[in-house]
């Protein structure tokens, strides 16, 4: 797979659960899921991200999520196996297994907790890439993980032929900027935040790694479409209509309101796993006034 193969608009794919005692993964929505993303517009499917609740799942589940995935997918768009860990070891091992099941890439977050340095990071990214052979997406997300990625970092990194993108989720436009100036040119960058799409693209990024697209696929395809396009009049309406969802969907803690929102279309029950908690009330209203607004309260049916 070559880099440009993953796709502008990627989805960070929640993980349905079954609403009964255990939370267990509920396969069926998963294959719900996967076709709606399809269907909407998402040209490569991240499972395991932040958004799928990866601190909560078990190895064993890892594994059954990226097989159940590739099997649905059925070849349609890339799956991206999110892999990454704060113990360098295993997360060799969860990336060595994600290429015996068959995945197309996989996302490496940058390691939580331990606060390693930037020659921490270098090495632990190098490690993964010198015995796991397959595409790879650094992921920055200094608010869970504790540690920013420095520019310098992720360009040195990008020098190795296995690492084609980063997933920049630090907020910093001028962060996007300079690691667009210091890597080579087929070098990927994704927006980590749907509300800095046109932001980071405008600056030389690639697509984004959505929470939006779950529900608003369609209109996250057309944004991006049109800044490809170079319409900038029309990517800035449509962006800024879609503002107040990117907000909302945010109210509590990722993924929280948008799996209500996927509850609100029947796609799957709105349970998340301790220590997470469901919307309040208030929270529900919130995305559900959001959805309201742009016409996305259409039940799927399967």
């Amino acid at each position: 797979m070559t880099a440009v193969s993953l796709g502008r608009l990627l989805t960070a794919m929640v993980t349905p659960f079954k609403p009964i005692e255990g939370e267990p993964i509920d396969f069926e929505a998963v294959d719900r899921l996967v076709d709606h993303l399809i269907d909407t517009g998402t040209q490569g499917l991240v499972v395991r991200g932040t958004t799928g609740e990866s601190p909560t799942l078990s190895h064993e589940e890892d594994y059954a999520l990226y097989r159940r995935v590739k099997t649905r997918v059925a070849g349609r768009v890339p799956v991206i196996a999110g892999t990454g860990s704060n113990c360098t070891r295993t997360a060799v091992t969860a990336t060595q297994e994600a290429i015996r099941i068959g995945v197309d890439a996989v996302m490496l977050v940058v390691p939580y907790y331990n606060k390693p340095s930037q020659a921490g990071l270098l090495a632990h990214f190098r490690t993964l890439a010198r015995e796991c052979p397959i595409p790879m997406i650094l992921y920055n997300i200094p608010g869970r993980t504790g540690v920013n990625m420095l520019p310098e970092t992720v360009a040195e990194l990008s020098k190795l032929p296995t690492i084609v993108a980063v997933k920049e989720a630090s907020g910093n436009l001028e962060q996007v900027r300079a690691i667009r100036a210091m890597t080579r040119e087929d070098f990927l960058i994704y927006s980590g935040d749907d509300a800095l799409t046109l932001e980071i693209m405008r600056l030389g990024g690639h697509g984004v790694i959505s929470v939006a697209s779950h529900v608003a696929g369609r209109l996250m395809r057309t944004l991006i479409d049109h800044i490809v396009a170079g319409q900038g009049d029309e990517a800035t309406r449509l962006n800024q209509s879609l503002q107040t969802l990117f907000q909302n969907l945010f109210c509590t803690t990722n993924p929280v309101p948008v799996k209500a929102a996927l509850d609100m279309l029947g796609l799957c029950a709105p349970t998340v796993r301790l220590p997470l908690v469901g919307c309040t009330a208030t929270e529900r209203a919130c995305v559900h006034q959001a959805m309201d607004a742009l016409g996305l309260l259409v039940r799927v049916s399967r």
